[in-house]
């Protein structure tokens, strides 16, 4: 194993986004041990340096291991970075936290809203672990995993509600290619990324459908506009949505193939269904389970959310997409600012 200039990282578990993150934090000098759920990635990714399955192609540095063990995983390590589905994090995390060290910083790189509780990640890591604001942190930006594992230029925002904390997340994973910015605006950042899910669904749609670029990027920005008023409503600073972890992270998975939410959303405007979509894929488009949360929170507080209404009405097969472009199309025009 190389030697590393920082600690040891934990990275819980070994998707596309949790390999490429992996390189990113080996890159910037950290020991970095990935956590499988299955032994024929984790033996991949040893013998091979390569996770054949998520990234096939993509040599991994020598300094990430693999493991299908939890204790083995989290022995020694001060951060503990995950990347699970956003709807499984509570059980997952139930059984990992008794292994975690004491002060060690959970990272999030989940980008969804859980159903049922409406919870953000970081709610539900300190719900789960106890953890303070201290302790939790959140990676969020134009993060598509297959780029950054090539190494492709990117820049993200670390955010943590301690300043100190997040400066210091900031240097764990500066590497050459991607630049880390911090932030406080945990929930900014979190709401962002969870919602740009939402609207790539509506633009994958909006494409699915035969539409073009005055198509989609009247959807991105109406769905941007959306989503700062949702956030403000609920506290966070409407320049956060401005930056890498609402725009930023907003163009990229609307505008980009590798983009699963966008993906997906092409499919509902071919005409498959949600549940055909989900038999012919093992990746999660995380948009595809959060636009019920995200619905519903923003009429939670009075928040009005066209895009992530009718997306939801879609992905429920109550709606076709073209009757969703058709209902955001109808909608009563207003000053741009509202």
């Amino acid at each position: 194993m190389s030697s590393s200039t920082h600690g040891k990282v934990a990275v819980f578990s070994a998707g596309s986004w949790g390999t490429a993150f992996s390189v990113v934090l080996a890159d910037a000098g950290n020991d970095v041990t990935l956590w499988a759920r299955r032994p024929e990635i984790a033996e991949s990714i040893n013998e091979r340096r390569e996770n054949a399955d998520y990234l096939p192609g993509i040599e991994l540095p020598p300094s990430v291991d693999a493991t299908t063990d939890v204790e083995k995983a989290l022995h020694g390590a001060d951060l503990v970075v995950l990347a699970t589905p956003s709807q499984s994090l509570r059980e997952n995390l139930t059984a990992w936290a008794p292994h975690v060290e004491d002060d060690a910083v959970f990272v999030s790189l989940m980008k969804g809203v859980e159903l049922g509780s409406l919870n953000r990640m970081s709610e539900v890591i300190h719900q789960v672990t106890g953890a303070g604001p201290e302790r939790i942190a959140v990676v969020s930006g134009p993060n598509l995993a297959k780029e950054i594992a090539r190494r492709e230029p990117a820049a993200s925002v670390v955010a943590c509600e301690d300043e100190a904390v997040a400066k210091r997340l900031q240097e764990r994973c500066h590497s050459p290619a991607f630049r880390p910015y911090t932030s406080v605006d945990v929930l900014g950042c979190e709401l962002g990324g969870a919602y740009k899910n939402v609207v790539g669904l509506g633009v994958g749609m909006a494409v699915g459908l035969g539409f073009g670029d005055n198509t989609t990027a009247s959807l991105i920005t109406r769905g941007l506009a959306e989503t700062a008023r949702l956030a403000m409503k609920l506290g966070a600073n409407p320049l956060t949505l401005m930056g890498l972890a609402g725009l930023g992270d907003l163009v990229a998975t609307c505008s980009s193939p590798l983009s699963r939410n966008r993906t997906f959303g092409e499919k509902l405007g071919q005409g498959m269904t949600t549940e055909e979509i989900y038999a012919s894929t093992s990746q999660v488009a995380e948009g595809a389970k959060s636009c019920s949360s995200l619905r519903a929170l923003a009429e939670q507080v009075g928040c009005d959310a066209p895009v992530a209404r009718y997306v939801d009405e879609v992905v429920a097969g109550h709606m076709t997409a073209q009757e969703m472009m058709d209902a955001v199309l109808a909608r009563d025009t207003k000053a741009e600012t509202d």
